[in-house]
């Protein structure tokens, strides 16, 4: 039987994953587990799957069949220090986008799925997307010069997805189709 944290966690996962089938017509389901087959220390395993099997190992969430680059992870927290985004070091952050990253191949769209108690939910990306990507007229932006994860914007989460639906789902795309 999972902690109460964990199956708090793996709920939002789920919660993400049906949000995702839901806006794309196409099965999102969360990674039984979580992402930690390929993710950290057991990176090395990749060199053994094949493209199919990395991409349902992926982060927390396994996309659709249209989504090959898409690498989503997934957090559901009591709190989180916000006022420690501002500072520039945050190392909570920091410890989820190592997470997300170390799975990561190179031109996947990176997408931290945050969900905190009482505050609601949002959604981190690297800010490279910026000129894809729109963040609304509410957003942060967050670099640690301390690590090598580079800029993020972090947006609301609803948002983000009525916004870039079909830029994340272009860019995801095995061909990188941009546009």
């Amino acid at each position: 039987m999972p902690s109460k944290g964990k199956a708090k966690g793996n709920g939002w996962e789920r919660e993400v994953a049906a949000s995702l089938t839901e806006l794309y017509g196409e099965p999102f389901v969360r990674v039984p587990n979580s992402g930690a087959f390929i993710g950290g220390k057991n990176a090395h395993r990749k060199s053994n799957l094949s493209e199919e099997q990395i991409r349902g190992f992926k982060g927390d969430i396994i996309p659709g069949p249209s989504f090959p680059k898409l690498n989503i992870e997934g957090k559901f927290y009591a709190d989180f220090p916000f006022h420690q985004l501002i500072q520039g070091s945050c190392k909570q952050l920091d410890l989820w986008l190592d997470q997300l990253l170390t799975s990561a191949d190179d031109g996947d769209v990176n997408i931290l799925a945050m969900k905190f108690n009482r505050k609601g939910k949002f959604l981190a990306f690297q800010d490279h997307h910026l000129g894809t990507f729109h963040t609304g007229s509410n957003y942060i932006r967050y670099h640690n010069t301390n690590t090598n994860h580079g800029s993020w914007t972090i947006v609301d989460f609803d948002d983000f997805w009525r916004l870039n639906n079909i830029a994340v789902q272009r860019l995801s795309a095995k061909d990188n189709i941009v546009g």
